[in-house]
């Protein structure tokens, strides 16, 4: 319990010192906490319960569009902004922006969640490469629907509303923008470090492990997947409301359905930490975040062949990640006597 409260009082300390200990990087710390955040939902599937989703971006997809779709439309017409270029045509007053901000985190957090619950009976009936293909399809099948669909600027995209200038300017918007992405990750890992300890958490593993045994044992393994599956979907909704305002801008195939980016970079930074652990995530989170700025500065226009090569030495050199390889070598020193 003692150690519990220690870890969440240093995240918690990092949050707060960061934006003023590296003021010039707050897009980049932001980023870095719905990363932790992405990398925590989805362990919660490819980690604890063993299933390799690739079509969780679908959830931080929907939930950016839902987000920015309700606060324009509790005060404009949804149609007509996207056809008259947004922002260029309507103004929101501040009184006004925050209150559809409010409304669209809260859509945000439930429409994806309800996505998850309605389809997850059927997806999740499958699995192994199969459950792997059919997220696969899903994503770019959802990419695809946004991509065509006239309200919501069809393959132009959407502009989100802007920060009114009355309120801070720049300055204040990226503050309560990071400090939102900071609570949002701190939520999440609340939350999933709390699911952890319950009988969930440990039906979650039993089918990791076997789950026809855990089947015939009376788990309801099917209801377990989708409830862990809606959780996932919670969060990385809000996540998407929040990355939408940090860029913008939603480009439904490059942005809010980007699996070649963020729908990867999810697996990825689960796996480099440790996957199935709870700090793996966050620590494969801050690693990846780090490479990523490190080669968009210095090896631009080959960014993605370094990021190709971490994926490789990551599975050759650290295929239980980094908390795997750590315990690993301790483990290794303590039957050495160490």
């Amino acid at each position: 319990m003692r150690r519990g409260r220690l870890e969440l009082f240093a995240l918690v300390g990092v949050a707060v010192a960061a934006p003023f200990l590296l003021p010039e990087y707050k897009a980049q710390l932001s980023f870095l906490w719905l990363f932790v955040l992405f990398a925590l939902t989805w362990d919660l599937q490819g980690g604890q319960m063993g299933y390799n989703s690739f079509g969780n971006v679908v959830f931080f997809g929907i939930g950016m569009y839902a987000s920015t779709a309700v606060q324009i439309a509790l005060f404009f017409n949804l149609g007509e902004w996207t056809e008259a270029g947004g922002e260029q045509t309507f103004t929101h007053t501040p009184a006004q922006y925050f209150a559809g901000f409010a409304a669209g985190i809260f859509a945000s957090a439930l429409l994806p969640a309800a996505a998850a619950l309605a389809l997850g009976s059927f997806i999740l009936s499958m699995r192994g490469q199969y459950f792997a293909i059919c997220t696969l399809g899903f994503g770019i099948a959802v990419g695809e629907i946004a991509a065509s669909a006239d309200i919501l600027g069809a393959g132009s995209g959407m502009s989100v509303p802007v920060w009114p200038e009355e309120s801070g300017g720049l300055a204040a918007r990226d503050l309560a923008l990071y400090s939102l992405c900071a609570l949002a990750a701190l939520f999440c890992f609340i939350a999933m470090r709390e699911l952890h300890k319950t009988k969930f958490g440990l039906a979650l593993n039993a089918i990791r492990d076997d789950e026809d045994k855990a089947e015939a044992m009376g788990l309801p393994v099917t209801w377990c997947k989708v409830r862990s599956w809606t959780v996932s979907a919670f969060f990385l909704g809000i996540a998407g409301a929040l990355a939408g305002h940090i860029i913008g801008f939603i480009d439904p195939t490059e942005v809010a359905f980007a699996g070649a980016t963020f729908g990867v970079w999810m697996v990825l930074m689960a796996v480099l930490g440790g996957k199935g652990t709870l700090w793996g995530p966050i620590i494969g989170a801050a690693l990846f975040q780090f490479f990523k700025e490190f080669f968009w500065t210095y090896f631009l226009g080959w960014q993605y062949v370094m990021l190709g090569l971490l994926i490789v030495v990551s599975v050759v050199f650290f295929p239980d990640g980094v908390v795997g390889f750590w315990r690993a070598r301790r483990a290794g020193q303590a039957e050495r006597g160490l």
